[in-house]
Parts: structure tokens; C-alpha cells; sequence
């Protein structure tokens, strides 16, 4: 049974950082990619940043590169989102999610597993 837990979330003021963690178990996750979504109240999810658990490659939707950095440690099976100079419309719930291969990366719907979310608002 694979599980995902996120953990990390909270309140923090604009300017201010948090870091988001993955818990990944259940099988082997080699040639996965371990995504991060977020969804805000009325929107849809959207992608926010993706990685190779082999090769450590990585991908960044538009509006957090330079902010946000998606890492891994292999060998403890999670994976991590630092979010640094955050803002009000990064406030949402954020979602760690698993697929096969490191491709198509960016589609909610390619994600095989998913995580229970974890809240982030931002305040002004």
C-alpha cells in the first residue's frame, strides 16, 4: 500500500519561508517522479514543482521559480518543497504526489498516488 504524507504546512507572514516534507512508502519509488500541487479555494490544482527521484532533475512552474526549491533524500524516501519569499497567492493547500517516469509531469490527472494535503496561507 503506497501512503504519501505531507507535513510542514502552517501560517506564516509574507517575506517568511516554510518547508514542506513528503513521506513516501510502500514500494520502491526508482523511475518515479515525486510531484508537489497545490490547490487554492475555487481553483483548480495546479502544478507547482516536480523531480526525478533517479537523476534528481527538476521542474518548476513559472510563477515560484527562484523561490521554491523541490529536493529529495533518496535514501529516507522523502521529498521536500523550500518555499522562500512567499506570498499571499502561494496561500493553499499543498499536495505531494507520485507517478511512473519522469515525463508529462505537469497534469494532476497523470499522478498515480497522493498525499492528504497539508494547509500554507501566506499573510500580507
Amino acid at each position: 500500500q503506497v501512503q504519501l504524507g505531507e507535513s510542514g504546512g502552517g501560517l506564516v507572514q509574507a517575506g517568511g519561508s516554510l518547508r514542506l516534507s513528503c513521506a513516501a512508502s510502500g514500494r520502491t519509488f526508482s523511475n518515479y517522479a515525486m510531484g508537489w500541487f497545490r490547490q487554492a479555494p475555487g481553483k483548480e490544482r495546479e502544478f507547482v514543482a516536480a523531480i526525478s527521484w533517479n537523476t534528481g532533475n527538476t521542474d518548476y512552474t513559472d510563477s515560484v521559480k527562484g523561490r521554491f526549491t523541490i529536493s529529495r533524500v533518496y535514501a529516507k524516501n522523502t521529498v521536500f518543497l523550500q518555499m522562500d519569499s512567499l506570498k499571499p497567492e502561494d496561500t493553499a493547500v499543498y499536495y505531494c504526489a507520485a507517478k511512473r517516469g519522469y515525463y508529462n509531469m505537469y497534469m494532476a490527472s497523470n499522478y498515480d498516488y497522493w498525499g492528504q494535503g497539508t494547509q500554507v496561507t501566506v499573510s500580507s
